[in-house]
């Protein structure tokens, strides 16, 4: 008799240590909301007690299942309730570190609830609020696999949430008659972002699409002859989207969604991945072993030190989707004031411009307008929000002049937006380096309302070449073998383009022409700054051949600006342009020019 009173004693401190470790895992989960969303070190400790936390939470039912189920009733719900928010933990460190492996954390997490249906009696429940934590899941594996480009897996996750929200519609209507409404435009605006974001198919022999990644890779990356010069390393990124009436999912639009892709490394695959190795789910219900997840800054087993100096493997980035002026003020102020010695800042902005009157402008910084930071359709008056074409001043209105004080770091500038020009006034008070790089301010009717809505032509040459020209020349979709024969094309400008760039610094140094200005060779060692620039050029040179964009406006700009004879119109690069041309069978789309081989 006494020793089973024992034993119920232990099995009620058993239930009651479940309990605890519940609760407070849930008062440090809901504790992350509360944390900044700038900086680097002042939400670090935090994120380490809550992943320690879920980790002695995920281990502990493993080891007291049988208990738990018998006294505490556990439900398999619960058990991937606490899979899913151990996803999410390890989904949000990915967007406060950018490293690309917490997103294959994250996905096998998610991947495991699917696998072992935790959440397959929901609706069962008779709780509304548990379907609604389940819709949420669909939608956040959703993102992740999004962002991994499983496109396949997307489209099984968006059928099975389809029918999860018709049975949610279904079994709960009574209790929040206009959920149903919200989660149908949620399931509409995957849909729509997904067919957006297919620009261009790559086709298998069989006519069945290919998924191909935009992250550099060792292949991907431009080569480049290093000089002494070439002192920078891209450290901080803002990636702001506004663009009114762009495809958009879970506040990522799809420019946003290009770029965050293009400024980051291709992760490494769970299985050979040293840190999924540690966190892993490894037979059944494993544990993620949270609680070995690295420092901040040390990332995995990656990460490099450059004199003394620790730099990460991909740059540090916020993604920013229609803040209001004061937010991208404290971002960029904190991503300047995070930068280490040698490091550069990237601003990315995607939106609509913000129109100036006044017919002759003293002032650049401010009288020529700028670029609109949370442009609400619905709100066009007093204090409201410019969409395009409107034409007045505006406070949540990004101005070039706003920018000034961040100049004292060294600044790499990228707009994507109808009144882009605007910023190429941007003068060195500092003398540190600066590039702005500036988008089309227009592109041929045929295309406005496909790009309003797909995306903007300027980050879709920024984010995939290949993609955007064959989009500019109507080209659909293209065989796999035919992309691959297309791509060395690619390849082939990219790398003559860096050569270019190199010779016309060997020139300036040698005698004194000053053909290249300083800032573009101090980012050029940055492979992802480096990328972005040939791809620009790419970018410039295919628009300027091209029969269908007349008229510099349809161009884009930089500034400092880019030599012409020596690099944008050099013959070198328009021939390999023809080349392209002519192989994908679109060389009518382009301007005579040379015969190619």
């Amino acid at each position: 008799m006494v020793k089973m009173e024992s034993t119920e004693e232990q099995d009620r401190k058993l239930v009651l240590e479940f309990c605890h470790l519940l609760e407070k895992s849930k008062q440090l989960f809901n504790g992350l909301r509360d944390l900044p969303q700038y900086g680097h070190r002042q939400w670090q400790a935090y994120f380490g007690r809550t992943f320690d936390v879920y980790t002695k939470l995920w281990k502990f039912q493993q080891q007291h299942r049988m208990v738990l189920d018998s006294k505490y009733g556990l439900k398999r719900w619960q058990i991937g309730e606490i899979a899913s928010k151990i996803g999410q933990l390890y989904y949000h460190y990915y967007l406060r570190t950018s490293e690309t492996n917490y997103l294959n954390e994250a996905y096998q997490f998610y991947a495991a609830i699917r696998g072992r249906a935790y959440y397959s009696r929901a609706a069962k429940e008779d709780r509304p609020d548990l379907m609604v934590k389940k819709l949420r899941y669909y939608a956040r594996f959703i993102v992740v696999c999004l962002l991994l480009k499983k496109m396949k897996l997307v489209r099984e996750l968006v059928t099975e949430l389809e029918k999860q929200i018709q049975e949610y519609t279904n079994t709960f209507l009574s209790y929040e008659p206009e959920d149903h409404l919200e989660w149908s435009l949620v399931l509409e605006e995957i849909k729509g972002f997904i067919k957006a974001e297919a620009a261009v198919a790559v086709l298998h022999a069989d006519s069945n699409p290919i998924i191909l990644s935009h992250r550099l890779s060792p292949l991907t990356t431009p080569p480049c002859e290093r000089s002494p010069h070439m002192t920078l390393s891209l450290q901080e990124i803002l990636i702001v989207g506004s663009a009114c009436e762009q495809a958009k999912f879970s506040e990522l639009t799809m420019d946003m969604f290009r770029m965050l892709q293009t400024l980051e490394r291709e992760p490494t695959e769970s299985a050979t991945n040293p840190l999924s190795m540690a966190h892993g789910l490894h037979g059944h219900d494993a544990s993620p072993a949270a609680s070995r997840i690295p420092p901040y800054g040390v990332p995995g087993s990656k990460g490099y030190q450059e004199n003394g100096r620790h730099f990460r493997d991909n740059p540090h980035k916020y993604l920013l989707y229609k803040p209001s002026i004061s937010q991208l003020m404290v971002f960029l102020a904190s991503g300047v004031r995070e930068l280490p010695l040698g490091g550069a800042l990237l601003l990315y902005m995607s939106a609509d411009g913000c129109f100036s009157t006044t017919k002759h402008p003293e002032d650049f910084g401010y009288e020529l307008g700028g670029v609109a930071t949370c442009a609400k359709r619905d709100s066009v008056d007093g204090g409201g929000l410019s969409c395009r074409g409107k034409s007045y001043k505006e406070n949540h209105c990004l101005y070039p002049g706003d920018l000034y004080p961040f100049t004292r770091r060294p600044m790499f500038i990228v707009i994507d937006s109808d009144n882009s020009f605007v910023f190429q006034h941007i003068p060195r008070y500092f003398g540190q380096p600066l590039v702005v790089l500036m988008s089309p301010q227009d592109v041929p009717s045929a295309f406005q309302a496909d790009v309003q809505h797909h995306g903007s032509l300027f980050t879709l040459f920024l984010h995939s070449p290949l993609t955007a020209l064959c989009y500019i020349c109507n080209v659909g979709d293209v065989p796999i073998h035919h992309w691959e024969r297309c791509q060395t094309y690619v390849d082939r400008f990219i790398t003559e383009a860096s050569r270019l760039v190199t010779r016309c610094r060997m020139d300036e140094i040698e005698q004194g022409i000053g053909c290249i200005d300083s800032s573009y060779v101090q980012f050029f060692g940055d492979d992802f700054l480096r990328t972005l620039i040939l791809r620009f050029v790419f970018c410039d040179v295919v628009l300027r051949l091209h029969r269908g964009f007349r008229g510099r406006h349809m161009r884009p700009r930089c500034e400092p600006q880019l030599p012409a004879s020596e690099l944008l119109e050099h013959p070198s690069l328009s021939h390999i342009v023809f080349q392209l041309a002519s192989a994908l069978d679109v060389r009518g789309h382009f301007s005579e020019g040379p015969e190619c081989d």
